[in-house]
């Protein structure tokens, strides 16, 4: 696994207080996603003026496009406290009634990665979404006895990358449901300008446009390629980011014109060079590049599909004519 991928987490803790600062606060402040925040607020201003909570959100999409900084600016636009966790972090019913003890009248609990949720917490958050009350069992053996706890008016919003693995029932309880889209060229440029400001690096113009193109249409990839290539513009003792400046940096990187680094190219490459360039499987391409099924699909087919470099069908992925054309390789089955 190659850990300098441009799509891997980030544990460092300072690049996490580092993309903590980055973070808008209200919808002004938060580029992109119009269509979402038009949306969001109409249903934010009525639960307002009828001193209601919000209704229940599930925000779903590509991982990086900010679902965990809408949840924070839906807070703060209600006005309204913000408890954050995730459903691997949930283990037992006794975890999330402890969460929900916590909440006060109209505030928020977001739950990342709510796909991961044990099966039993997610049916008791049934009844907790709709008559807010919870039902535990108190005691083991012939001492356990049900508990009836009321709730707060509280909003629930859950992130997902995989919206498909929540069970029907648990879906159609939410009653916002939106769909983080990646983002275009025009807006991460804005979003690279604003970074570059808040780091006190000068960027031109140009900098910005070719730092955006190669973001994956992703607001943190953007953001994790303007550090890299603010490091290299320093150390070769310049006062402003220019082209040569991201050229040199994404080289190094190995991130090429379109975005795609070496695990992109790689997957690309295995499935032509092995497999003619499919039908393949996922857990076969996963065997191939030494990465597993589920961060193959999660972090790196969205955009290879979005990008129209391979496609789905019945019989596994395939490279498509643009894959093909994008690795400057000849196309030996047409």
């Amino acid at each position: 696994m190659d850990d300098n991928r441009i799509v891997s987490q980030d544990s460092d803790e300072n690049e996490d207080s580092l993309e903590q600062s980055l973070r808008p606060q209200n919808f002004k402040q938060y580029i992109g996603q119009k269509e979402i925040k038009d949306s969001l607020n109409v249903y934010i201003k009525a639960a307002k003026q009828r001193e209601e909570s919000l209704d229940h959100v599930l925000l779903y999409g590509p991982p990086g496009l900010g679902k965990t900084t809408m949840a924070m600016v839906i807070a703060h636009e209600m006005d309204v406290n913000l408890k954050i966790t995730s459903g691997p972090a949930i283990e037992k019913n006794g975890d999330l009634a402890a969460l929900l003890n916590e909440l006060e009248p109209g505030d928020i609990l977001f739950i990342d990665e709510i796909h991961r949720l044990p099966k039993v917490v997610e049916e008791m958050l049934y009844s907790a979404m709709e008559d807010f009350y919870i039902d535990i069992v108190i005691g083991q053996g012939p001492t356990a006895h049900p508990v009836h706890f009321s709730l707060p008016p509280f909003t629930l919003i859950g992130a997902t990358t995989r919206a498909g693995l929540l069970d029907a029932p648990f879906r159609n309880r939410f009653g916002i449901v939106e769909h983080m889209n990646y983002y275009n060229q025009a807006d991460l440029e804005k979003i690279v300008k604003r970074s570059a400001a808040i780091f006190n690096s000068n960027i031109k113009d140009e900098g910005a446009r070719e730092v955006a193109l190669r973001s994956r249409g992703t607001p943190r990839i953007a953001n994790r390629l303007l550090k890299r290539v603010r490091d290299f513009a320093q150390v070769s003792g310049k006062t402003e980011i220019d082209i040569a400046s991201v050229d040199q940096a994404l080289l190094a990187l190995g991130v090429d014109n379109r975005g795609l680094d070496r695990t992109d190219v790689k997957l690309l490459k295995t499935m032509i060079e092995f497999y003619r360039g499919g039908p393949v499987g996922l857990n076969t391409i996963a065997a191939n590049i030494g990465e597993e099924a589920d961060t193959i699909a999660e972090m790196y087919e969205p955009y290879l599909l979005q990008m129209g470099y391979i496609k789905r069908t019945a019989r596994g992925r395939m490279v498509t004519d643009k894959g093909y054309a994008h690795l400057g390789i000849e196309n030996s089955n047409d």
